[in-house]
Formats: structure tokens, C-alpha cells, sequence
């Protein structure tokens, strides 16, 4: 399935929960990465673009930027629709005099930016390593239309670590990230008619070495069946569903998917333990 089904109204919240576990390293070095070089990333990137953010979420992100970066305006584009509008509403009430925009959209199948936005360079911001959710071919069909000369891209890269670190950041002692990823059939349930009984399906993590990404899945743990739009779907103990899959790249091997799209690397920011890594290409 597409990750993207993950972010409902609840599932949002679970996923910011995630971000403040010990185990989910990614949010919180990138938010050191933020407050050590938001300057020189604003200062690189350049001052009074019009700042596009794929995939927006709560907007805490785009706050450590926004005084540096100085935009001429805001598109902050997501798919759940309430957290998006929370979200912008704030932006506009710390900066008054910036027009802002909210754009509820799958930007996955292609981004259309509002038509009244200012003829100015564009810097797009996609923080959080979301873009590892996609395959690399998914990915370089994402990027490509957005490189126009002149434009920019600020993006959040998780980079290749040890199996452990890896499996743990998601699959958490707590059962946060269990409790995500089992929202998905409550919400099928919810909108599209199932009878999945979520106490009969388990969350699994594990990491594909040779594929270089994590996988998540929701294991059947005894035979079953699932009725779902007036059709029956048999599972047998231990068969899974492929809920997520969020590939883990070096700084290398992604500066070369997204030279296959038009983008070159211009800056690198990692963490001193090489975990997650702030690149910003130029169209």
C-alpha cells in the first residue's frame, strides 16, 4: 500500500507522537541540523524565494527556517486536510505579512502550485526523509518536474545505518509506530466498509539490506478472512500486508537519483554521526 494512507486526522497525530520517541531519530537530528545551519542553509539557498513544502505536516519544521529564509510567500502542501489547515493558519498568525497558501493534495501523482502565487524562484522544502517512501524510480519522477532553472530543493535525506538502530526507530517499545501502522485498517474499516479485526494482525519492521529500506507490514496471526467492498479476502497465519516501505540512501547514491531528475548537489549538512543528512540542490 501507499504510505500515504497512514495520515489521517489520527494518524497524524500518532506520527508526530513517533517523532518525540527516544528510538525515532530522524526528526530530532534533523531539528538539531536546523538550529546548527538554518543561516547557512537560507544563505545558500537564497532569500526571497516563494518556500514550497511537500508534505507539510504540523509545520514545525519550516518554523526553524522561515526567519532566515525571509520567503515572498508560503505554499505548505499536505494530503490530511486538518492538520494542513491547523497548520497554515499558525504560519499566518506569526507572520501576518506573509501570504500564505494551503494546497490539500497528493503531490505524489504531480504538484500544481496555485495560479497566483509571485513570479519568483522557488525553493522547495520536503524535510522528514519522506522521500524514501517512494521508490528511487517513484522518486526521480517526483523531483524531475520540479527542476526549473533557477529553482531550488532543501530535502531530508535518512541515510544507511546499522540494522539495529534501524529496526528499532520503527518498531518502538512503546508500540507507538505498532498502533500507526494498525490505524490503517481501522481507518478502512472506518471509510471503506472492512471487518478487519485489528487484534488479529501484528506490526512488523525489518530492514532489507539488499533493497536498502525498511519495510513495514501488518501480519495475520491465524487464518482469517476479510470482507471489504462486497469481497472476501483470505489470509493464512504469518501472510502480511506491505504497508510502508522508507529507503535508506548514502549522500552519494542520492545526489545521483537526483541528477537523473535535473537536480545538482550543491550543500550537504549531516549530523556528526552521519545519521540523516540536509542537501540542497539547484535545478
Amino acid at each position: 500500500m501507499s504510505p500515504k494512507w497512514f495520515y489521517d486526522a489520527l494518524g497524524s497525530k500518532l506520527f508526530d507522537a513517533i517523532c518525540d520517541l527516544p528510538e525515532y531519530y530522524p526528526t530530532r537530528t534533523e531539528m538539531k541540523l536546523f538550529a546548527d545551519h538554518a543561516p547557512e542553509m537560507a544563505r545558500r539557498a537564497g532569500t526571497g524565494r516563494v518556500l514550497i513544502e511537500l508534505g507539510s505536516g504540523n509545520g514545525e519544521k519550516v518554523r526553524r527556517l522561515m526567519a532566515h529564509l525571509r520567503p515572498r510567500a508560503y505554499v505548505g502542501v499536505d494530503i490530511s486536510k486538518e492538520v494542513l489547515h491547523s497548520a497554515t493558519a499558525k504560519l499566518k498568525d506569526e507572520y501576518p505579512q506573509l501570504s500564505v497558501y494551503a494546497v490539500c493534495s497528493d503531490f505524489s501523482s504531480g504538484f500544481r502550485a496555485p495560479a497566483e502565487l509571485p513570479a519568483a524562484a522557488r525553493l522547495y522544502f520536503y524535510p522528514g526523509s519522506s522521500i524514501g517512501n517512494f521508490t528511487p524510480e517513484q522518486a526521480v519522477a517526483l523531483l524531475k518536474p520540479l527542476a526549473r532553472p533557477g529553482d531550488a530543493l532543501l530535502i531530508g535525506v535518512d541515510l544507511i545505518k546499522d540494522r539495529q538502530t534501524l529496526e528499532s526507530a520503527y518498531d518502538d517499545a512503546l508500540g507507538v509506530t505498532a498502533a500507526f501502522n494498525l490505524n490503517l485498517l481501522a481507518r478502512m474499516n472506518r471509510e471503506l466498509r472492512a471487518d478487519f479485526d485489528l487484534s488479529r494482525f501484528r506490526h512488523v519492521a525489518r530492514f532489507d539490506e539488499g533493497l536498502s529500506r525498511i519495510e513495514m507490514h501488518l501480519e495475520s496471526t491465524t487464518e482469517q478472512s476479510v470482507c471489504l467492498d462486497e469481497r472476501k479476502f483470505s489470509f493464512a497465519a504469518g501472510e502480511r500486508l506491505h504497508t510502508e516501505s522508507s529507503y535508506k540512501y548514502s549522500v552519494e547514491g542520492f545526489a545521483a537519483l537526483a541528477a537523473r531528475a535535473g537536480w545538482t548537489l550543491a550543500q550537504r549538512w549531516t549530523d556528526e554521526r552521519r545519521r540523516f543528512a540536509e542537501l540542497l540542490f539547484e535545478a
